[in-house]
């Protein structure tokens, strides 16, 4: 029956040392059975005949792959995004800067933008559904660019397969609104000690270099000037990274910047003006 396949399910998991084992047994059950919590409970006496694929989930989960991918989607603001090995995994610390950012727009119309270091085409998603912004989505990874086109497909953002580090001379100058970006940001030193899960991630998404920081310093420098004069750039930050990133972008010139935390009291978030005389 449902009801056994999913107390069995959770048991492995809790077993297996998962946190939120009965939330994961949940989510494996409703993407096998289409049946939110609601209808799993009203039909937990049904036959359950996908075994198999739920012992070949529980498998990966107990190898630490991400539930995310082996869901194969995971939802960012309402938003269903297709993900799997390769991209990084939307989080909900990435709605920090997105609100930023869509508080920034909210009396523009038909604002363009740039979101660099897409990914899964979170935050550009975003951007167009809540701000009815024109979005230049740019991602260098082969494998996390086939993702961002999956979701990018019944949207009008556009998605540009290049380096961040070089490509921004592909734009002219003064070419964009908002320019936002959740680079990669842990340093290079710190990777080997992330959680199991997050070693499935790609390095490329994560690797900020020496401090962390070798994005923010590239994009402060060189992507600024794409800015309109009263356009904003904005990043989400790393842990303990706000005062570097600040001190960056008041060199070259932005104004108005401010910072905002995350529910756990991390200053997660970052915008400043460009004004231009």
């Amino acid at each position: 029956m449902l009801k056994d396949a999913y107390l069995a399910c959770r048991g492995a998991l809790e077993k297996g040392g998962i946190e939120n084992a009965a939330f994961e047994a949940q989510c494996m059950l409703e993407k096998l059975t289409g049946y939110g919590r609601p209808s799993l409970l009203a039909h937990g006496g049904d036959e359950f005949k996908r075994q198999d694929e739920l012992d070949g989930m529980i498998c990966r989960r107990l190898k630490n792959e991400p539930l995310q991918y082996i869901l194969g989607s995971w939802s960012f603001c309402g938003i269903e995004l297709q993900v799997g090995e390769g991209v990084l995994i939307p989080r909900d610390d990435t709605e920090v800067v997105l609100n930023l950012c869509l508080d920034f727009l909210k009396n523009k119309n038909n604002a363009k933008c740039a979101d660099l270091c897409s990914g899964s085409g979170a935050i550009a998603l975003a951007l167009e559904k809540f701000a009815g912004a024109e979005v230049t989505a740019v991602e260098l990874s082969e494998k996390a660019f086939y993702f961002l086109k999956k979701n990018i497909s019944n949207s009008n953002t556009d998605a540009l397969r290049d380096d961040v580090l070089t490509c921004h001379r592909r734009f002219a100058d003064e070419s964009f609104d908002l320019i936002v970006s959740n680079p990669p940001y842990i340093p290079s030193r710190e990777l080997p000690q992330l959680q199991a899960e997050v070693q499935f991630e790609p390095a490329m998404a994560l690797d900020g270099g020496k401090d962390g920081c070798d994005f923010y310093r590239a994009i402060v420098r060189d992507w600024s000037r794409k800015l309109k004069s009263g356009g904003a750039l904005a990043f989400e930050l790393g842990e303990g990274q706000a005062e570097a990133v600040s001190a960056m972008m008041e060199a070259a010139g932005f104004k108005n910047i401010r910072t905002v935390t995350d529910f756990g009291g991390t200053q997660r978030a970052i915008i400043g003006t460009m004004l231009r005389i």
